[in-house]
């Protein structure tokens, strides 16, 4: 992993629990002494106590690696605030409705920033309309190297999600139904965001 967590983690959690080391100590079924080394950086804690440490803590196993807490300000679940995310390893995509700390194949993934592209852009779709649904096509290579991963319909109340394979057709088709966003993931160049 490419994080651990750390002594200062402990203790700031510890505390905003109002909880001694002994206590926490207790939970977890160590000595106070094994906390006290803890986040006095003399010493880690186990990677088998982690889960039992977080929900001493009151926080996820990811939270408690990241050293972040993450709370969840979009309350409403607006799905224009949405936020991607792409696994390097084995090309997992998850898509949350707000902020999060997000771990797969064993690393924490990085947030997507999505660039803004405009008609006639190397990237930008093509979107047509049949019938009830956009048809979105994208001029661009689709060899097992370099070739567009996903493409990503948003509107207010969902997300249409098309997976996308090497020396397959970069296109897919979605329902119209609110749709005023478009996003496509190339496997070199990250995330395009394109609006209808």
């Amino acid at each position: 992993m490419n994080n651990y967590v750390t002594g200062a983690v402990i203790k700031a959690l510890r505390e905003k629990k109002n909880m001694t080391q002994e206590e926490l100590a207790e939970k977890i079924f160590v000595t106070s002494k094994a906390v006290s080394k803890w986040e006095t950086g003399k010493g880690f804690p186990d990677i088998g106590l982690l889960e039992n440490l977080g929900k001493a803590l009151g926080v996820s196993v990811i939270e408690l690696l990241s050293g972040e807490n993450i709370t969840n300000q979009n309350k409403p679940c607006n799905m224009a605030r949405g936020k991607f995310y792409v696994c390097p390893v084995c090309g997992n995509i998850i898509h949350t409705t707000g902020e999060a700390v997000i771990s797969c194949c064993g690393i924490t993934l990085p947030t997507l920033e999505a660039e803004i592209i405009d008609k006639d852009v190397c990237h930008s779709p093509k979107v047509e309309i049949i019938e009830d649904e956009y048809f979105v096509t994208i001029n661009h290579p689709m060899t097992k190297d370099h070739y567009i991963s996903f493409i990503a319909a948003i509107s207010d109340q969902s997300i249409q999600l098309a997976k996308l394979y090497p020396e397959g057709e970069a296109q897919a088709r979605f329902k119209i139904a609110g749709v005023w966003k478009i996003f496509t993931y190339c496997n070199h160049h990250g995330l395009f965001e394109f609006k209808i």
